[in-house]
């Protein structure tokens, strides 16, 4: 899997749960746009779909680039409590205090993976590792700023094929259902994609992503989103 995720563009900056969230968002953002078209479409036909393509590809724009500064931020949030977590390190009053403030950041994250004696041999290491680096300041690299423009890509490129129907076909309204049966099969196609990193079967996922996504569209609308 490590050889893979350096191989993929979209997965070099960004871990594949979150490049798969983003492509998530930006279809159900545009099925969103799209399913609720249908009005505007039959009262101003290619005119309408014009004006609908340039709002729905205005407001994904829009989001990525929200996501991509709230990715920026997410870094800062992780770095930030990395250092408050090794400044915790060397307060703690003695090795078993230290260890007890390990513990507590990654419990969590390794209590399912590793056995308890394992664990305390590892959070002694950390420990020993913090108290001795010397703190950097919380700051943004370059990898960051390429993750936030990665974030923002792909939300605005899963707009992208709700627009092609429509350059492809004259009849307006064949366009826009054309453009919903699209965006509903990438919405399982991005199930798929996603079932490759967990244990689920693809048909499954896909077809859980295609009626939640859906279903999220559907909430979305009846709420006038």
């Amino acid at each position: 899997m490590g050889i893979e995720r350096r191989s993929s563009l979209m997965n070099r900056y960004l871990d594949p749960a979150t490049s798969l969230a983003e492509v998530l968002f930006g279809l159900i953002m545009t099925l969103t746009f799209t399913l609720g078209a249908g009005i505007i479409i039959q009262d101003e036909g290619r005119e309408g779909a014009r004006e609908l393509l340039i709002a729905l590809i205005g407001c994904n724009i829009a989001w990525g680039i929200i996501d991509a500064a709230m990715y920026l931020v997410g870094v800062l949030f992780d770095r930030g409590r990395k250092r408050r977590l090794a400044q915790a390190v060397r307060a703690a009053a003695d090795e078993r205090s230290a260890h007890i403030v390990v513990a507590g950041e990654l419990d969590e994250l390794l209590g399912d993976v590793m056995p308890a004696s394992d664990r305390q041999s590892l959070y002694a290491r950390i420990a020993s590792h913090l108290r001795t680096r010397t703190e950097a300041a919380v700051s943004l690299h370059k990898d960051d700023y390429l993750g936030a423009f990665t974030s923002f890509w792909l939300v605005v490129l899963s707009s992208v094929p709700a627009a092609v129907p429509f350059l492809l076909i004259d009849d307006a309204w064949l366009a826009l259902r054309a453009s919903n049966a699209v965006l509903l099969l990438l919405l399982f196609g991005t199930g798929c994609a996603w079932s490759r990193y967990t244990l689920g079967r693809p048909w499954l996922v896909g077809l859980c992503f295609l009626f939640g996504g859906a279903g999220l569209v559907a909430l979305a609308i009846a709420l006038g989103g």
